[in-house]
């Protein structure tokens, strides 16, 4: 067996995402980040140059003057994936697309297409859509119900398989000498009927060297968890403790080997923010600095209504009990998030300003200190199996290339991370077995190879 390594990912989130409205002031970003390929390109490379598996590209469809920055104006993922892909050559690349607001087959072709330009590279991250105002830019009256999203993305994703599993392995014989092109009796439809999709197939696009893109998923309430276990290749988190880190990560691989799925083809990767400094004391002050700094308290109380449907806050006595009634709001939104939020405002009687200040402390990263001591963190989180490996969220780019230029050598160092690609593709950089298509009868899929 091959020893079990450190993952790491990069999450660009350009002029800032959600906590850090004013990220943008920083003379390091460009002010059209979010937007600007070129600076895409500069940070990807430099997070190639340092061996990470993948670049993960957040995204949504709706949005409101509360918005974050990068929310308000960014790329779409596969647009700017494809781009990346031709600028780099060994890291994964990993788009966020909706299986709310899409049709399998556009999708599963776009993302096939971003697998071969990437030659083997290309990762989805499967959601559900959390924003409930997103119906609105569809031609939806109302967004689905929980239930709904859940088993509509479940049926999605078979789809989707179903079609990137069109092509046996020879059935493009492209022999000039005998004039065939195709061997027909290797390309099979799909001919699906179900609940949510009819879809005839086959998909007009061949495999790529990884056979089709690695699946990523990211949810937390008990259907996200299950659809995870069920579907995902590889799971994005979020953890503030390390015993948080490893109920989750018990909970999802035992949920997996339920499902009759292996658990090591299922890697786990929360999401961090890193912050190093030449000391621990002066690592914590930095991050005391930018909490500061990217974002006001009335910043963080509109935008605090994202989970619950963008509910206006501000409407209430900030110094009054935390409004429970509000939940309501988020039955069609980011239900699980707001209730774990609703929850613990009663449990602890805290008053919505209160509620608001302990989430914004609770952004604080476990990675904080200096470049050995955020080393020895990721170890013991790596070791003690809270995660496979970790999401960098790039956040301020001094900060980012601190972790690259002083943490990630000690990784390596220590055995826990690669000093150079042993892989071409997003599954082999993940230890993830390449799923073999087809069984050549046509009868369905085979199990991976």
């Amino acid at each position: 067996m091959t020893k079990r390594q450190l993952k790491l990912g990069l999450v660009p989130t350009g002029v800032g995402g959600p906590g850090d409205s004013n990220r943008w002031l920083d003379t390091d970003i460009p002010l059209d980040a979010s937007v600007n390929i070129d600076w895409y390109i500069d940070v990807v490379r430099q997070a190639e140059a340092a061996k990470f598996d993948l670049v993960f590209i957040v995204d949504s469809q709706f949005i409101t003057p509360d918005s974050p920055p990068h929310y308000l104006n960014r790329l779409e993922p596969l647009t700017l994936l494809s781009a990346l892909a031709v600028a780099t050559s060994k890291i994964g690349l990993v788009g966020t697309l909706t299986t709310s607001y899409n049709d399998p087959f556009n999708l599963a072709r776009r993302f096939a297409s971003l697998d071969l330009i990437s030659k083997g590279r290309a990762g989805w991250n499967v959601v559900t859509s959390g924003d409930a105002g997103t119906a609105g830019n569809f031609s939806q009256p109302e967004h689905f119900d929980y239930d709904t999203r859940y088993s509509r993305a479940v049926e999605f994703l078979d789809v989707a398989r179903g079609l990137w599993s069109s092509w046996e392995d020879g059935a493009l014989v492209r022999d000039r000498a005998t004039g065939q092109f195709l061997d027909p009796d290797k390309l099979h439809r799909l001919d699906h009927r179900g609940t949510f999709f009819q879809v005839a197939g086959p998909l007009n696009i061949q495999r790529s060297p990884q056979g089709e893109p690695v699946i990523f998923q990211a949810g937390d309430s008990d259907q996200g968890r299950d659809l995870g276990a069920t579907i995902a290749d590889a799971i994005f988190t979020h953890a503030a403790t390390i015993e948080q880190g490893q109920a989750f990560y018990a909970d999802l691989k035992g949920r997996a080997v339920r499902r009759g799925r292996d658990p090591d083809q299922i890697v786990i990767l929360p999401g961090f923010s890193v912050i190093v400094g030449d000391t621990d004391d002066e690592a914590r002050d930095i991050e005391r600095h930018y909490r500061s700094l990217d974002q006001s308290f009335n910043q963080a109380l509109a935008e605090f209504g994202r989970p619950f449907g963008w509910h206006d806050f501000r409407s209430y006595d900030p110094d009054a009990p935390f409004p429970v009634e509000s939940l309501e709001h988020a039955k069609s939104s980011f239900y699980t998030q707001a209730k774990k939020i609703t929850d613990l405002a009663i449990a602890e009687g805290l008053t919505l300003r209160q509620t608001v200040e302990r989430l914004r402390a609770g952004r604080s990263s476990p990675f904080v200190g200096s470049a050995r001591t955020v080393a020895d963190e990721i170890q013991r989180w790596f070791e003690g199996r809270a995660l496979d490996g970790l999401n960098v969220h790039l956040g301020h780019p001094s900060q980012f290339a601190r972790f690259v230029r002083e943490v990630v050598p000690i990784l390596q160092d220590r055995n826990l991370f690669r000093r150079d690609y042993e892989a071409d593709t997003l599954r082999g950089h993940l230890g993830l077995a390449v799923p073999s298509g087809i069984a050549a009868n046509g009868s369905g899929r085979r199990d991976a190879a």
